[in-house]
């Protein structure tokens, strides 16, 4: 029963604390410009994030914008089906839940940050009516094929064009 305890108490903290990195502040928040099919930066204030290198999803951003939702539906890729994933209840600015219903009643607006931004990984972000915006990586269509073993086809981009960083 000991092992247990200390085999599950292991895997919560590993999965929880240990491969992420510790809140980064500053930073920048792009998203995909409608004009050009380009990411480009966007005023965001307050910008705080988590990453780990354990995986290409574990990445989320909090920030704020005084830039309202109609001007950024009007000059930027709106992301329908953009589904927040949960982080770490330690990295409290970001909460899944909230940022989900937001986008089902229509008081957020997801858009696309950045397409492959990882391949078989998108960018997104979520900005509230009040400015509140968030950011989070989900896996995209070729993604998905990636991980389940489907063959990518040619609607996906060769590995070696994905932008690849560390943010």
């Amino acid at each position: 029963m000991l092992v247990a305890v200390i085999t599950a108490a292991s895997l919560y903290y590993l999965q929880v604390y240990h491969f992420y990195e510790e809140p980064v502040e500053g930073g920048t928040v792009e998203l995909t410009a409608i004009a050009t099919g380009l990411p480009e930066e966007i005023i965001a204030d307050d910008v705080i994030s988590i990453n780990a290198t354990s995986s290409p999803i574990r990445y989320r951003a909090c920030f704020t914008t005084p830039m309202s939702q109609s001007l950024l539906t009007e000059a930027y890729v709106e992301a329908p089906g953009a589904a927040p994933l949960v982080a770490p209840d330690w990295f409290d600015c970001f909460d899944a839940d909230e940022i989900g219903a937001a986008l089902e009643n229509g008081t957020a607006l997801a858009f696309m940050g950045t397409e492959n931004h990882e391949y078989g990984v998108d960018r997104l972000v979520a900005i509230f009516d009040d400015g509140r915006g968030f950011v989070w990586h989900q896996l995209n269509d070729c993604g998905r094929k990636q991980y389940d073993g489907t063959p990518t086809g040619p609607e996906c981009p060769a590995r070696t064009t994905a932008r690849e960083t560390d943010n």
